[in-house]
């Protein structure tokens, strides 16, 4: 018998608690699943499309944040050097670009293995972190895509720190 065998009892679905912050939190949602629960989000740079889903064999919320941001097999390459450069100065989730759907995507997971039950306060934070995590690197995708930028040069231009007041 495997570890994996075990089943644990959940007093309630993972989901569940999703839903309450964000009714909580006035937030528009749609549950399509038991398992799944999906919002738009507005930003500064773009709209994003948000999803939580629970993912029983793995015992993990799977958080996504994309952006529809169309590439094209041009910058394909470029693309995926920012990605790379990027993913490395991240502590927490990485982006991918999902080619069939045509966005990029900002991804991570929670585990909650052996029945323990997320927090309203881990919800937020996944959200916060994805979103802010969006916002910051946004524009460096955009260089790429629609101004010929290389990786780097965009990285360089998005991730400036401004000093002083205007």
């Amino acid at each position: 018998m495997s570890l994996f065998d075990l089943k644990i009892e959940r007093q309630s679905h993972p989901v569940d608690m999703i839903e309450f912050v964000a009714d909580s939190n006035d937030w528009a949602f749609e549950r399509p699943a038991d398992d799944e629960i999906a919002m738009t989000v507005e930003g500064k740079w773009a709209d994003y499309t948000v999803s939580f889903s629970w993912m029983e064999k793995f015992e993990a919320i799977h958080f996504s944040c994309a952006f529809d941001l169309k590439v094209p097999d041009s910058r394909v390459n470029e693309v995926i050097r920012l990605l790379s450069h990027v993913n490395g100065e991240l502590l927490m989730g990485h982006f991918d670009v999902w080619q069939n759907a045509d966005v990029i995507v900002f991804r991570q997971s929670l585990p909650l293995s052996g029945g323990v039950e997320p927090t309203g306060r881990q919800v937020e934070m996944m959200l916060s972190n994805g979103l802010e995590t969006c916002e910051a690197y946004y524009q460096a995708f955009q260089f790429v895509v629609w101004s010929g930028m290389d990786a780097q040069s965009a990285v360089s231009a998005v991730m400036f720190e401004t000093v002083g007041q205007a």
